[in-house]
């Protein structure tokens, strides 16, 4: 998952990017293909009389509730792999302005985050990371707390509201099969 996260940065430009859905899933697409024409290239060539077969195009297609979206966030972390989020460039500009935390839309964005077991922490932390001089304002008011400080209580606060996430060790996002399982595989 590591080589993969870095040819994903490598070709991206970055491994967090903030897109419109169609183009989203245009790069995810472009990547596969970029890394399918890649192994292949790899490869040692086919035995005498057998042709190469060529792989079939990716096609990558986002569920629905991320399709019509304003922006998808794509994140590609090293320990939670490649995710995708809904409205990331609406909750990037929360935190970038943190008045808009007084807006209904950012504030039910970011307890949607908090709150849905289908998001981890890691989109909370990468903004909060890149925003350390908003963050707290940010919280403060969402969460009606003039005390509230990230680097103090924000740990706390993702493990109370994603207990799920902390529960177990962290799963690789990509499985590496080996030449056996993979051979059976096309053999299927």
């Amino acid at each position: 998952m590591r080589e993969d996260r870095a040819a994903f940065a490598e070709f991206c430009g970055s491994d967090e990017l903030i897109l419109p859905p169609a183009e989203a899933e245009d790069l995810v697409n472009a990547y596969y293909r970029h890394r399918q024409a890649a192994i292949v290239t790899g490869q040692p060539n086919p035995p005498q009389g057998k042709r190469r077969r060529s792989p079939d195009p990716p096609v990558f297609e986002l569920p629905p509730e991320l399709a019509d979206s304003d922006t998808v966030g794509v994140i590609y972390d090293e320990v939670d792999g490649l995710n995708f989020y809904a409205d990331y460039g609406t909750l990037l500009d929360l935190f970038a302005k943190p008045a808009l935390a007084g807006r209904k839309r950012h504030q039910d964005l970011l307890r949607a985050y908090l709150r849905e077991e289908s998001i981890a922490p890691l989109p909370i932390r990468r903004l909060a990371a890149a925003h350390p001089e908003t963050v707290d304002a940010v919280f403060r008011r969402l969460l009606r707390k003039p005390g509230f400080i990230w680097s103090e209580h924000g740990d706390a606060l993702l493990r109370r509201r994603k207990p799920w996430y902390y529960e177990n060790d962290p799963r690789p996002g990509v499985s590496v099969i080996g030449d056996r399982l993979s051979e059976l595989l096309r053999v299927a």
